[in-house]
């Protein structure tokens, strides 16, 4: 598992927000949410729940922060 996948996951998941942990990061939200989206796709879950003004955690999403 890339850790830095889970660093920005954890952001991510503080912020509820790709655009505010993008900021953060000092990336775009798009490379935010690509990682986020891989690491899913690595560990076979879904983490966040995904709508056009915010993120949720999933409850596995919850228990990974």
């Amino acid at each position: 598992m890339d850790l830095n996948a889970l660093s920005v996951f954890a952001l991510v998941a503080e912020e509820r927000s790709f655009r505010a942990a993008a900021d953060r990061l000092g990336v775009t939200r798009s490379a935010v949410s690509q990682t986020i989206r891989r690491l899913e796709e690595t560990i076979g879950i879904a983490l966040v729940r995904r709508t056009t003004r915010s993120v949720s955690l999933t409850e596995a999403g919850e228990r990974l922060r």
